[in-house]
């Protein structure tokens, strides 16, 4: 698998980051690649939880929580991504508390099809294409908690 990682610090405590990013069907608030999100279970967002994230560029890919703790971040598995080459792949969100404000850390692991020549696409464009799209969803997670509208 290939790790890679982004974070960012918002000025802004822990559960007012929790407050945007712990509704987890509403990562379209904030993602701006993400145009919209089909819930696919019903209840309280929480283990189990999954989402069909469809992108601007007309794909999708479904999302299914398999670690949750609230108020400090989630795990995803994601499943359903065709336009991806990828054989499997999951994500992670955490909320670390730094002195009143949070350091927001976002991973991606994944493992790309194509035997070494995926994985030398994972390590370069991969990391490039992940990296434009997590500092984005994170740039857009800050805007969204200092604009206060949670709703």
């Amino acid at each position: 698998m290939i790790h890679f990682e982004r974070s960012r610090k918002i000025d802004a405590t822990p559960d007012a980051v929790w407050a945007v990013l712990g509704r987890f069907m509403h990562v379209d608030e904030f993602a701006p690649q993400i145009a919209s999100v089909d819930a696919l279970t019903s209840g309280d967002d929480g283990l189990g939880s999954k989402r069909r994230n469809h992108f601007v560029n007309g794909t999708s890919l479904v999302e299914e929580v398999t670690q949750w703790k609230s108020g400090e971040g989630f795990t995803v598995a994601l499943s359903d991504m065709a336009a991806m080459p990828l054989h499997e792949a999951s994500s992670q969100v955490r909320i670390i508390p730094t002195g009143g404000r949070s350091k927001v850390t976002w991973t991606f692991d994944y493992r790309v099809k194509y035997g070494p020549l995926g994985w030398l696409m994972g390590q370069t464009m991969m990391k490039m294409m992940m990296g434009k799209i997590i500092d984005a969803n994170l740039k857009g997670l800050e805007d969204k908690v200092k604009s206060g509208e949670n709703t």
